[in-house]
């Protein structure tokens, strides 16, 4: 039975890695998959989804305000959907996607963050919380060896930062995972 996933951790948690791993497991059973990114993540370049340890695959790039049924509607059959980096997704186009799951009878399995580095929930996360069917945790851990549940944005220094625009897009050099009381504790300083 087919379903809307959706599979959140904080950065570095290896949720690209994990939907690529899933990408090829459905290939190598012969299975056509349609890998997604939303436009906004131009952290890689265009076209590509490229994980932390250097798996990586093209992909199809869908812009913010595309309406992913419609584009479905017009492609070849396929038997999955992965979108990467799916909080970055309006919460239109995860209606949408939920739309392509009941109507076409296939899996759309759904990688991201859930919060941003004010530990707000994305739209497109929120929409997901919501109403995928089957929603699961990718864990990571933080430098103390606690669950890592924050995404930390950092300034140049590497000062925690607590306020500006949701999306900023980038890697390492910029956001690391922290436990919740090790976020509190950093900010303190």
């Amino acid at each position: 039975m087919a379903k809307l996933y959706f599979k959140y951790g904080v950065m570095g948690s290896s949720k690209t890695a994990q939907a690529l791993i899933t990408k090829f497991n459905y290939e190598e059973r012969g299975m056509k998959v349609w890998l997604i990114k939303p436009q906004i993540d131009t952290r890689d370049g265009d076209a590509i989804v490229m994980s932390r340890i250097g798996l990586c695959s093209p992909a199809y790039v869908l812009p913010h305000g595309e309406d992913v049924y419609q584009t479905y509607q017009t492609m070849e059959h396929m038997d999955v959907i992965i979108v990467d980096e799916s909080q970055f997704l309006s919460e239109h186009q995860v209606d949408q996607l939920a739309k392509i799951v009941m109507d076409y009878s296939i899996p759309v399995l759904c990688f991201g963050l859930r919060t941003d580095f004010r530990t707000r929930v994305f739209p497109g996360s929120k929409r997901l919380l919501e109403i995928a069917e089957s929603i699961s945790e990718i864990k990571t851990i933080c430098s103390c060896g606690r669950k890592a549940t924050v995404n930390v944005r950092m300034d140049e220094q590497g000062n925690i930062i607590t306020e500006g625009d949701q999306i900023l897009i980038g890697g390492n050099d910029r956001y690391t995972a922290m436990c919740y009381q090790c976020y509190m504790e950093k900010q303190k300083k």
